[in-house]
């Protein structure tokens, strides 16, 4: 086949590290935003996972095409932002661009094309390979570095570092545009919270009868709650149940956070008591504080 853009980007699939992870390359997961790059003719454009051209909106990419040793080539990258302290923020992604004094840095973790032609046929080691040779790293883009086994060692560096996790992939596994692929696997460090349950959304579909999202938050150090986002995923049928009977017995009139949640998290919200304790797992809190990718693991009994 041979490539065009727009080009969908091939995508992993949920999962654990791989038992046994022979035959299998580690990469670190990056929290950023998907992008693909094409080269040509001295040019750099820009692809998001939807197909969009995003050229214009990050500048600091326009001399890529220098640091490329072909005159066309189609590449896969993750593009991340930094905050202060040198973690990856996808918030941060958002937030960059064309005037902002974010700069964006490119992960080129992959070749899809060289010279046109295609590379996607190609097992991953040769595609990493070819890659390393093509890509000359320069201030806003690298390619960054991959491991062969010992995926267990990798994750456990991500979480110590506070990263989101890491991708495994088959050493042998060939690029295949626009699919989710179990020959690539995303593997996310989860955090365990206490949180108090503030509130609940309402439910719609299947859950009209119970709620969507519990609304949660923290004590802080003044004694007062702290909002800290909505919890929506998490719940079989039996925990519904148990904790919807367990909220309508404790609602209240007034709203239990210290300041009011922001107006998506208020729209159809029904306040509680704060009475209730809940563990859920998060994959990190955002810069506002809120919880991210937050999944509801049980109540925790006084």
């Amino acid at each position: 086949m041979s490539l065009t853009f727009p080009v969908l980007p091939m995508k992993a699939s949920m999962g654990s590290l791989p038992a046994p992870d022979e035959g299998w390359a580690y990469e670190i997961k990056w929290d950023g935003y998907r992008t693909i790059v094409f080269v040509a003719d001295g040019r750099v454009r820009l692809q998001s996972t939807s197909g969009k051209d995003v050229t214009d909106r990050w500048p600091e990419f326009e001399a890529l095409a220098d640091a490329v040793n072909t005159t066309e080539a189609i590449l896969d990258a993750e593009l991340v932002v930094f905050d202060d302290d040198g973690r990856p923020r996808f918030e941060l992604v958002q937030q960059s661009g064309r005037g902002s004094d974010r700069q964006a840095v490119l992960h080129v973790f992959d070749v899809l094309s060289i010279g046109g032609t295609d590379t996607i046929g190609l097992p991953y080691l040769d595609r990493r390979r070819l890659l390393e040779e093509l890509v000359e790293p320069g201030p806003n883009w690298l390619v960054p570095a991959h491991r062969i086994g010992d995926g267990a060692a990798l994750l456990e560096a991500t979480a110590a570092q506070h990263l989101e996790g890491v991708i495994a992939k088959r050493v042998d596994s060939t690029y295949r545009p626009g699919t989710r692929s179990k020959d690539w696997i995303k593997v996310k460090n989860r955090r365990r919270v206490d949180v108090v349950i503030g509130g609940y959304t309402a439910g719609s579909g299947n859950r009209e009868s119970s709620f969507g999202a519990l609304l949660v938050g923290l004590d802080d150090d003044a004694g007062t709650l702290r909002f800290a986002g909505g919890v929506g995923t998490g719940f079989d049928q039996r925990t519904l149940a148990d904790l919807t009977t367990r909220l309508r017995a404790l609602e209240v009139d007034t709203c239990p956070f210290a300041t009011l949640p922001p107006p998506k998290h208020r729209r159809g919200a029904v306040w509680v008591k704060p009475a209730l304790t809940a563990a859920i797992e998060i994959a990190e809190f955002t810069n506002e504080g809120l919880v991210r990718h937050a999944s509801f693991i049980a109540l925790v009994e006084p």
